[in-house]
């Protein structure tokens, strides 16, 4: 079971954009959020700490990440969750991580440009595979057998997304930013 939640708070770092294991676009992050309460008796905003993310987004959402966002950008993140205890080199701490399923610029602080994604054409879609099995090179596999292989494509992919939640980020973990 995932936790959802929605997180306000700015780019700390450059997105930096690899990919996992299985081949998935994965762009990583650490993000800030400042916590703020309002003090009745002063009748003023008052800091009171920062809570500091690990963001990663994958496929698409991982490139589109990578061109627009920089360090200091105002955001707004939905995603899920994960808490995660590590230890490296004697020291040890928790890491709170957030795959992000959106994200978008905080528009209360300034401007945005969009520019919708040009859609994939026929000929960026993955064609049918073709069965070499047989002596009729070239033939085409059936429409059933091709969605078995996409849907395990899919799978596979699926389970790799999480491999690259740290990719970049092994000393952000143990730095304060």
């Amino acid at each position: 079971m995932f936790n959802t939640l929605t997180i306000v708070g700015n780019v700390a770092t450059d997105p930096v954009l690899g990919t996992t294991a299985g081949g998935v676009a994965v762009t990583n992050f650490r993000l800030a959020s400042p916590q703020r309460r309002f003090d009745s008796a002063t009748q003023r905003w008052v800091e009171s700490g920062t809570n500091w993310y690990s963001v990663a987004a994958y496929r698409r959402l991982a490139e589109h990440a990578k061109a627009s966002l920089r360090s200091g950008d105002s955001v707004i993140i939905t995603g899920r969750l994960k808490i995660r205890n590590w230890e490296s080199n004697g020291k040890h701490g928790t890491s709170i991580d957030l795959d992000a399923d959106v994200i978008g610029h905080d528009l209360r602080w300034g401007t945005s440009a969009y520019a919708r994604a040009a859609r994939a054409t026929s000929e960026d879609r993955p064609q049918a595979p073709v069965d070499d099995r047989n002596d009729d090179a070239g033939a085409e596999v059936d429409a059933d057998e091709a969605m078995a292989l996409t849907a395990a494509v899919w799978a596979t992919a699926d389970e790799n997304a999480g491999e690259g939640a740290a990719l970049g980020l092994a000393d952000a973990e143990t730095t304060p930013y």
